[in-house]
């Protein structure tokens, strides 16, 4: 039993030697490990240092570090190399638009150009691109009229959506409608989406909206029961 353990031991090491640092690193971030996966990952890149995938991967560990300035590097040389690659001028806005949210509202004016041409750069590239559409979505929505904001660009985008999934396009008008407040409308939207997709978000979605928009406590109750049952 005691050589059948060792023998079994020595398989595993000997698996695990032969794994790559790539391979290692991807372990890594997907048991959500950031710093042991960008250990592996950096001394992946210092052997291949033109890998797109370990220079993603770097750049998505620093988005969720918080790291904004590491992501933008780290996309910013992806979007510059692969110009026609739309997610990776959609995660480079992304990079950006956090960035912005995380500055004085005066050095944020000077970034909330290129957030929006790199979304707009990724929408034009890919025509189904649903997050990039969602993120327009919420930036037109969020920015000031003056800046470029405004309902009717959210509304083009919402439209995008529900030509490439249902379920996408009436969440995003009913996160228009909510966004404005008009709570009765908002409903329906999620309603028509949560029909469709019947999904934990769009029941997440509606469940929030009758407990603490509308107050509606019966109706919210109601589609936990039915969504749980």
């Amino acid at each position: 039993m005691k050589r059948c353990m060792q023998i079994v031991f020595l398989v595993f090491s000997l698996g695990t030697m032969a794994q790559s640092d790539f391979e290692k690193g991807e372990q890594w971030f997907k048991a959500q490990k950031w710093e042991q996966a960008k250990v592996y990952f950096e001394k992946s890149l210092r052997e291949q240092p033109n890998a797109p995938k370990t220079i993603e991967y770097l750049g998505d560990i620093a988005g969720k570090q918080e790291d904004w300035d590491a992501a933008i590097d780290r996309y910013g040389t992806l979007k510059s190399r692969f110009p026609n690659n739309a997610n990776y001028w959609y995660k480079y806005g992304g990079a950006m638009g956090m960035k912005a949210k995380s500055v004085s509202k005066f050095k944020a004016l000077g970034l909330i150009d290129d957030v929006e041409a790199a979304f707009l750069k990724a929408a034009q590239l890919d025509a189904k691109h649903v997050d990039t559409r969602w993120a327009l979505v919420m930036l037109y929505l969020e920015l000031p009229g003056i800046l470029g904001g405004s309902e009717n660009k959210a509304i083009k985008y919402a439209n995008e959506l529900m030509g490439i999934s249902k379920v996408d396009g009436f969440m995003a008008k009913g996160y228009i409608d909510e966004y404005f407040k008009r709570y009765t409308k908002a409903e329906a939207h999620y309603l028509k989406a949560h029909e469709i997709g019947h999904s934990k978000t769009t029941y997440q979605k509606l469940y929030h909206l009758y407990q603490y928009k509308l107050k509606n406590t019966e109706k919210a109750r109601k589609l936990k029961e039915e969504f749980e049952g």
